[in-house]
């Protein structure tokens, strides 16, 4: 079976790559957060055993729910667990959280001003929101399941409507990482070649989603057996975060109410 490759985990050995990545986005928080924490998208919950210990009260929303999520659950006594679409943030009262974490979201999110709108809402006063999405300049192809993706300025803009204080960090890699960026880009121009019509920047996102999901896994496997110990290697010492540039991987965003 093909794991779809939106929702990343250890559970395919081809997603290590990003899989790294993601984690190093919990651990960066980790060093933070306290007190009463809220994740959007928890996506099968690996962040859960990283934020956990860091919190008082840790509530995960997501629009999916899953066994993995259930079992981590009721693994922290802390942790609660609740399926829901956003925005709205429905049932959460204003000024409740002293944190809100949401990782490689906001790029899925329709109506990315009242996503941040209702974060804003529902954040104390001195509260944080730590958000980290890709940076549309390494983009290699469009992933029609993102409504959009952000330049630095783009995200910075549309935070500081809500947040007078944003921090804008980003996520980068050792030569290991670009190296495998680098294949997977040659990688992704040889399926694209074929795509003379450009259809994968004029056709409806519904349209080449599922299309694109295949590719995108079959691209990841084939790169793994390809470089196998390059892929099954990384680890999150490969990855780093400063000052965000055109030429981080992900943008990861620290923004004060």
């Amino acid at each position: 079976m093909l794991q779809t490759a939106e929702r990343v985990s250890d559970v395919d050995a081809s997603d290590n790559y990003i899989y790294q990545r993601s984690l190093l986005a919990y651990h960066e928080a980790a060093k933070i957060v306290s007190g009463d924490i809220l994740e959007i998208g928890t996506g099968s919950g690996y962040g859960i055993k990283i934020i956990s210990p860091k919190a008082d009260r840790y509530v995960t929303i997501d629009k999916f729910d899953n066994e993995q999520v259930q079992t981590m659950v009721k693994t922290y006594s802390n942790v609660s667990f609740t399926k829901m679409e956003v925005p709205p943030l429905n049932g959460i009262p204003d000024n409740s959280f002293d944190f809100v974490i949401t990782f490689q979201v906001i790029e899925h999110i329709e109506d990315d001003k009242a996503f941040v709108s209702e974060i804003h809402r529902v954040l104390k006063k001195g509260g944080k929101l730590i958000v980290s999405t890709p940076n549309i300049k390494m983009t290699l192809t469009r992933n029609p399941w993102h409504i959009r993706e952000y330049t630095t300025g783009e995200l910075d803009s549309l935070l500081k409507v809500k947040f007078p204080s944003v921090i804008k960090n980003g996520v980068y890699g050792n030569e290991k990482v670009f190296e495998y960026y680098e294949k997977n880009k040659k990688s992704v121009q040889r399926i694209t070649r074929f795509d003379i019509f450009d259809l994968q920047h004029k056709a409806p996102r519904w349209m080449l989603q599922i299309p694109y999901d295949i590719l995108n896994r079959l691209n990841r496997r084939r790169l793994l057996k390809d470089n196998t110990g390059l892929v099954s290697d990384f680890s999150l010492d490969d990855y780093s975060i400063s000052e965000a540039k055109e030429n981080c991987l992900d943008l990861y965003y620290i923004a004060e109410k």
